[in-house]
């Protein structure tokens, strides 16, 4: 298939020590040890223990898997180098020594608005972004992507540790990010301009510091007209991160030439995403076409059949339902962390998720 929305992801990764398991403040000697090439694909983050690489615009799900292994490839060798693991988990599973910012202005600016929440647990998600024509309909596509953005993060649960524990969140770092203002479901927009009046206003009130900071998990690019879906964790391997950006994309193909059905109200969206944040896929979801809890792949099952011919006339749909049989056989992140941690503690839940050179 050509001529399908483009997509491109960043995915962020914790730098851990390979001992202890705390995480190691050494992303200056990782960036440093990346080839020239690599390192243009890579993002300093707010904490020093911690990484953003950053795909080309691809096309084909088969480019954007290639590009995603020898980004996960050349970083996991220059955190060796540096004597770290690359770590593909949304947040700290043992302890963080080191928690100020990196030395970027604005990432102190930050710290200083938001104060001690700027000090919570780093944690690490996977962000996708999807072509569309123009601003305007980035803001309708966020908006009717609401009632299957809490299925997308049911499937990409990844962060069930903290402090050397299980949470019981099979999302932990959605929980963690829950303190921070203008951060979790998008708002229902009228228009383009609605929401720019929105966010106006939310930096008037301090809730944001500026425009930049709006962090919801769908929101439209300032700089292109793309839309960003930001609700997933990090993703354990370059596969997972395949099946949602594919996911997406056919959802955001759907939805422009879908009206969407009745907007659903801000309460039980929030419900529905605490719900997948603390069962993943091994419960029930809050399935809000239906207005009812459902078992969690007859949700999947249903958001397949919405996307099915987006799908299938972007060439993905053989693919999409090889890497959902593989997640249903091996279970999601959290699932394969927590079952690793049954049969040998942490370092054996960590190496689940460490990225290998």
């Amino acid at each position: 298939m050509t001529g399908g929305p483009t997509l491109g992801v960043e995915e962020e990764f914790l730098l851990l020590d390979p001992d202890t398991g705390e995480n190691a403040p050494v992303v200056e000697k990782v960036l440093a040890a990346l080839p020239d090439a690599v390192r243009a694909q890579s993002r300093l983050e707010f904490r020093h223990s911690m990484i953003e690489m950053v795909t080309p615009v691809c096309t084909e799900l088969p480019e954007l898997a290639g590009r995603l292994t020898d980004l996960r490839r050349a970083a996991a060798t220059a955190a060796t180098a540096a004597g770290a693991h690359l770590v593909a988990i949304g947040a700290i599973p043992v302890a963080e020594p080191v928690r100020e910012p990196t030395d970027d202005r604005r990432f102190h600016a930050i710290a200083r608005h938001y104060g001690p929440i700027a000090y919570d647990a780093a944690v690490c998600g996977c962000h996708v972004h999807v072509g569309v024509p123009d601003r305007e309909t980035a803001v309708r596509v966020c908006t009717r992507l609401r009632p299957w953005l809490p299925v997308l993060q049911a499937l990409t649960v990844n962060s069930p540790l903290y402090a050397g524990a299980d949470t019981g969140h099979a999302s932990w770092r959605s929980l963690q990010l829950a303190r921070w203002p203008a951060l979790g479901p998008v708002p229902a927009f009228a228009s383009a301009a609605d929401y720019d009046r929105t966010v106006a206003l939310l930096v008037s009130s301090g809730a944001m510091l500026d425009d930049s900071m709006v962090l919801w998990y769908a929101r439209p690019s300032v700089a292109y007209p793309t839309v960003e879906i930001r609700v997933a964790d990090v993703c354990p391997a370059p596969a997972d991160t395949v099946l949602l950006a594919a996911l997406v994309r056919s959802l955001v193909a759907t939805c422009l030439v879908d009206g969407g059905g009745l907007p659903v109200p801000d309460h039980l969206v929030t419900a529905a995403h605490w719900n997948a944040a603390h069962s993943g896929m091994d419960g029930t979801l809050l399935d809000l076409h239906a207005g009812t809890a459902r078992p969690a792949w007859d949700v999947v099952a249903d958001l397949v059949t919405a996307v099915q011919p987006a799908l299938r006339r972007l060439g993905d749909a053989r693919l999409v339902a090889a890497e959902l049989d593989r997640v249903r056989d091996e279970g999601t992140g959290a699932t394969r962390q927590r079952r690793a941690l049954a049969r040998g503690g942490i370092p054996a839940a960590l190496a689940e998720v460490t990225v290998m050179p």
